[in-house]
C-alpha cells in the first residue's frame, strides 16, 4: 500500500489528497493531476447496513448509473404494450426476470468501478483502497483494507465523501428494511413493497418498481417532492396513481416486524415471471395516522427513501475544526467551496446547503482545480442547476419552483406560461392525452426573464439540458418565443407557449359562474 516516493512541490507527501471518491473528488483529482500535481484519492467506503458493498464513483454517480437502468427496464415493459399498435406481435409471453436484471446491473456498475480506476491511472492519480481520517493538521491517518495504518501528508485536503440514506430509528428498520443502495442486492423480486418517503429517490424507486408489475404503496413521510415545484409534483402523484401505486399521507411508520411464512408462502414462493401474484407479505408493519390511530399491514419489502446524510463521521473533521451540521453531517463551505479551515475544501453531496447531482459534482471538482492549481478564478454557480427525476414521466427542472419565485419576486411580478402536450408516439397507441406538462416561469421586470422551467414527459432532462445554457445566459420569454421548433419533437412545445396560468383561471371562474 506504500504510496510512490518523493515530495510534492510544497515538501508535502502529496499536492492534494482526497477522501472519499466521489464523482467530485474524482473531477478535482483528474484535474489537479492534469496540471502536473501529485494527487492522492483515498476510498473505503463502509457497506450498508445490510452489506451491499459500494464502488468508486461515489453515492450519486453509482446512483444514478442504477436509477437511469431502472428507469430504463419500466419503460420497456410500456414500450412493449405499446407494441402492438406498431405491428409488432410475439409469439411467446413476455416476463420481466429480477434476478437477470440484478446480476447485469450490478455487472455494469462493478464494470464502470473498474474503469474508473484505470482512468485514474492514466490520468496519473494515486489511488488507494483505503480510509483516510485526518489527525493534525495537513496530516492523514490512511488505514488500508487489511488494518495497517501510515501517515501521509497534503497542501491540500478535499472531502468527496458522498452521502448514505437514513434510517428511522424505529424498532425493526435496520434488521428487517432495505435502502435503495440494497434494492438491487435482493436475490429475489421484492413482490409486494411499501416505500416510505415522498422524495425523488422514493418515487423513482416507487415507479420503476410498479412498472414491473408489483404492488407498491408510497408512505409520503414527510411530504411529496420536498423542495420541487409542488404543482409538479402534484401532477407527478396523479401520473403515479393512474398506473397503479397506492399513496398514504398523513402517516409514520413506527415498526417493522419479521413474519412467520404460512406453509402455502413457502410453496409459492415468489414468483419472478409473475409479480403481480404475489399478494402476502413477509414483513407487518405498524402504521399510525396524524389522528394517533394505529394501523398493520404487511408487505414483502419495506424500501427507506426518507433522506440522506452526508459519510462525514470518523474522518477526523472535529480534530482539525471544520465546521459541520451535527444532524446532516454536511460541511459548511463559501463560495470558493472550502470550509472553515483554509486547505481543505468539501465538493458534492457532503456541503450543506447546497444542490447535489454528479454533473454539479463534477463541474465545481473541475474549476475548484483549476483555481488552486490553473490560475483561473472562476467560481461555481449553484444556481439554475438542472436536475431531473427519474418517475416513469420524467420530471426536469431548471430555476426556480413557482412557489419560490411568488416568495422572491412576488405572485404580480410573476408570469406562469404552461400547457399540455401530447408526444406524438403517445398518439398511436393512445395513451394519456393530458400527461405530458411544461411550465415556464417569468420575472416580468426584466423583460420577461426566465426564472424557472419544467417539463414532465418523454426524456425530460434530455429536453431541458439545451434551455439550461439558454437561462444561464438570461433567457427571455421573446427569446424563447423567437426560437424555431424541430418538428416532429415534444421540445418544440416551449417555443409557442401563450397560455398562463391567470389567463386559466380567469377561464375557469367564467365557468363556475
Amino acid at each position: 500500500m506504500d504510496p510512490p516516493a518523493g515530495p510534492s512541490l510544497g515538501g508535502f507527501d502529496f499536492d492534494l489528497l482526497v477522501i472519499g471518491g466521489g464523482s467530485g473528488g474524482l473531477a478535482v483529482a483528474k484535474e489537479a493531476a492534469g496540471l502536473r500535481r501529485k494527487v492522492l484519492i483515498l476510498d473505503l467506503a463502509a457497506p450498508s447496513t445490510r452489506g451491499t458493498q459500494r464502488e468508486l464513483g461515489g453515492s450519486t454517480f453509482n446512483k444514478d448509473t442504477i436509477r437511469k437502468f431502472l428507469q430504463q427496464a419500466s419503460l420497456l415493459g410500456k414500450a412493449i404494450q405499446d407494441s402492438n399498435k406498431y405491428g409488432w406481435r410475439f409469439i411467446d409471453d413476455v416476463s420481466h426476470g429480477w434476478s437477470d436484471l440484478v446480476e447485469a446491473v450490478q455487472g455494469k456498475v462493478k464494470a464502470r468501478s473498474l474503469e474508473l480506476k484505470r482512468e485514474l491511472k492514466s490520468c496519473g492519480v494515486f489511488y488507494l483502497e483505503a480510509r483516510g481520517e485526518i489527525v493534525a493538521p495537513h496530516t492523514v491517518e490512511v488505514t488500508d483494507i487489511n488494518g495497517r495504518k501510515q501517515s501521509l501528508t497534503a497542501e491540500t485536503l478535499v472531502i468527496a465523501t458522498g452521502d448514505r440514506p437514513y434510517h428511522l430509528g424505529i424498532p425493526g428498520d435496520k434488521e428487517h428494511c432495505l435502502s435503495s443502495d440494497d434494492l438491487l442486492s435482493l436475490l429475489h423480486p421484492p413482490g409486494r413493497t411499501l416505500v416510505v418517503g415522498g422524495s425523488a429517490e422514493g418515487l423513482e424507486c416507487a415507479g420503476f418498481l410498479c412498472g414491473l408489475g408489483y404492488p407498491v404503496t408510497v408512505m409520503l413521510q414527510p411530504d411529496l417532492l420536498e423542495g420541487l415545484d409542488q404543482k409538479m409534483a402534484q401532477k407527478i402523484e396523479n401520473h403515479m396513481l393512474v398506473a397503479g401505486v397506492d399513496f398514504i399521507c398523513n402517516c409514520s411508520l413506527t415498526k417493522v416486524e419479521q413474519k412467520e411464512l404460512s406453509t402455502e408462502d413457502r410453496v409459492a414462493g415468489i414468483s419472478a415471471a409473475a409479480p403481480q401474484q404475489v399478494s402476502r407479505g413477509r414483513l407487518s408493519v405498524t402504521v399510525v395516522s396524524k389522528e394517533g390511530q394505529t394501523k398493520q399491514d404487511d408487505f414483502d419489502t419495506v424500501l427507506l427513501t426518507v433522506g440522506r446524510k452526508a459519510c462525514t463521521s470518523g474522518i477526523g473533521l472535529e480534530r482539525v475544526g471544520v465546521q459541520f451540521n451535527q444532524d446532516t453531517g454536511r460541511i459548511l463551505v463559501n463560495e470558493k467551496d472550502q470550509t472553515s479551515v483554509d486547505y481543505i475544501y468539501a465538493i458534492g453531496s457532503v456541503q450543506h446547503g447546497r444542490p447535489s447531482t454528479t454533473g454539479l459534482s463534477v463541474h465545481a471538482g473541475t474549476l475548484l482545480a483549476c483555481r488552486l492549481y490553473g490560475g483561473e478564478n472562476t467560481l461555481c454557480d449553484y444556481t439554475n442547476v438542472p436536475a431531473v427525476v427519474l418517475t416513469p414521466l420524467e420530471y426536469a427542472a431548471c430555476g426556480l419552483s413557482e412557489e419560490k419565485a411568488n416568495l422572491m419576486f412576488g405572485k404580480d411580478n410573476i408570469e406562469v406560461y404552461h400547457n399540455y402536450y401530447w408526444p406524438l408516439e403517445w398518439t398511436l397507441p393512445a395513451r394519456n392525452k393530458n400527461s405530458c406538462y411544461v411550465k415556464v416561469i417569468c420575472y416580468i421586470p426584466e423583460n420577461d426573464r426566465v426564472v424557472g422551467l419544467h417539463i414532465m414527459g418523454p426524456n425530460a432532462g434530455d429536453v431541458l439540458q439545451g434551455f439550461a445554457t439558454a437561462m444561464k445566459c438570461g433567457l427571455t420569454k421573446r427569446q424563447l418565443d423567437a426560437t424555431v421548433g424541430i418538428s416532429p419533437s415534444s421540445a418544440q412545445v416551449l417555443t409557442s407557449l401563450t397560455q398562463t396560468q391567470r389567463m386559466s383561471e380567469a377561464s375557469m371562474l367564467r365557468g363556475n359562474c
